[in-house]
């Protein structure tokens, strides 16, 4: 079963023993981040630091020239990542027979909502998400386009996986995040993620909503939510605190506006790269669903990508949806945090591999070669030798 671990260029640059200890944990593969959103990671083995701060979202490699006096456009890393950090690092895991696939986090970008604020999600209250970019918007979508192609066919790689390419919501683990004093559910996070801004108001006109009503509705709803009432789980606790014809309104807005940015950041990258490029997205197969694994249809994603990456970690159930749409040739990329300080389990990923396997996985993601101890590394080791 093929395999591949997650890798920042940092881990690697710096390092010159990183490309041999990560081919030895068994994999064919590594899935290396060449544009990254703000994060604080430790490096426990660089010879030369211990703790990275990514001061903002970036690529990780110097910006081409279609950026130029274009806005919004992309940032260049800082003294995190200088220079074409990508470059680096993917030549010295290529020199240690390692395929080499990009890692592009497009819709999840803090610095492009402080730079430019008209482009984030705002929701019911008027808040504003600034790490989340309203995906409706046209100039924000052109941008995450060209983005996903230049970002994903990088010198070098062989494929690439698609991270956030989709709606972002209030679900973010901020700087100290301090969000869960209300059990708001998975019908409160839907209602707390739908977006008013300018383009997500003409598009609910265009579905028969009133955005000021529709937004007001949205408040209302969520009141006993906020008083402790308990709010219901999956689709009908949205359709019972919205209303049946507004949820379904707005979950048609957002899915149609979802779904054709997907198939045009998809067939970009298809346009600039070679020949049996593989292009897969990290999805969950809930299309209401927000954050980092996108909300897509499964047959839907599957007529359009080669294949999907779906969080496993704690049980891989979501890969059912997918694997019944399957084609003999698609890849369903089961994921597993190997990180025991994050909430995985390396010790028991021989017998999770099983179960991703019986659910119609057919390759394998390690979350994350560069964060995890030297005894999770052991234990990732043993369990691929063993499959």
């Amino acid at each position: 079963m093929k395999a591949s671990a997650f890798v920042y260029p940092w881990d690697v640059n710096g390092d010159p023993e990183a490309p041999a200890r990560i081919a030895a944990l068994g994999t064919a593969q590594v899935t290396l981040a060449s544009a990254y959103h703000s994060t604080r990671a430790l490096t426990p083995r660089h010879p030369r630091h211990r703790v990275v701060t990514a001061g903002y979202a970036a690529v990780l490699y110097p910006p081409g020239e279609r950026w130029s006096g274009r806005t919004p456009r992309p940032h260049a890393a800082g003294d995190w990542a200088p220079g074409d950090a990508f470059g680096e690092a993917a030549a010295a895991l290529a020199g240690a027979g390692l395929q080499v696939h990009t890692w592009v986090v497009l819709a999840h970008n803090s610095r492009l909502g402080a730079e430019h604020p008209d482009t984030s999600v705002v929701n019911a209250y008027g808040d504003r998400y600034p790490w989340a970019p309203c995906i409706a918007q046209p100039a924000t979508r052109a941008y995450l386009t060209d983005l996903a192609a230049e970002a994903a066919v990088r010198p070098g790689a062989r494929g690439t996986e698609l991270e956030s390419l989709g709606w972002y919501g209030l679900a973010h683990l901020h700087a100290h995040d301090k969000t869960a004093g209300v059990g708001l559910g998975d019908a409160g996070q839907y209602l707390m993620s739908l977006c008013f801004c300018p383009a997500c108001r003409d598009g609910y006109g265009a579905r028969g909503l009133d955005a000021d009503a529709l937004a007001a509705a949205v408040r209302a709803a969520l009141e006993p939510v906020w008083r402790g009432a308990p709010s219901d789980g999956a689709w009908p606790g949205v359709e019972k605190l919205l209303g049946g014809t507004a949820a379904n309104a707005t979950r048609a807005w957002r899915d149609e506006t979802a779904r054709t940015l997907q198939e045009t950041a998809v067939e970009a990258v298809r346009r600039a790269a070679p020949p049996g490029f593989q292009v897969l997205l990290h999805a969950d197969p809930v299309s209401y669903h927000c954050g980092a694994n996108a909300g897509v249809d499964p047959a839907h994603i599957l007529s359009v990508a080669d294949g999907v990456v779906v969080p496993c970690t704690g049980g891989a159930g979501l890969l059912t949806p997918f694997a019944r749409e399957a084609r003999p040739d698609t890849v369903l990329a089961a994921n597993f945090t190997v990180v025991s300080g994050m909430g995985g389990s390396p010790a028991a990923l021989a017998a999770d591999v099983s179960g991703a396997r019986r659910l119609g996985a057919t390759e394998l993601r390690l979350y994350h070669a560069g964060l995890a101890s030297d005894g999770d590394l052991e234990a990732v080791r043993s369990a691929l030798a063993g499959l």
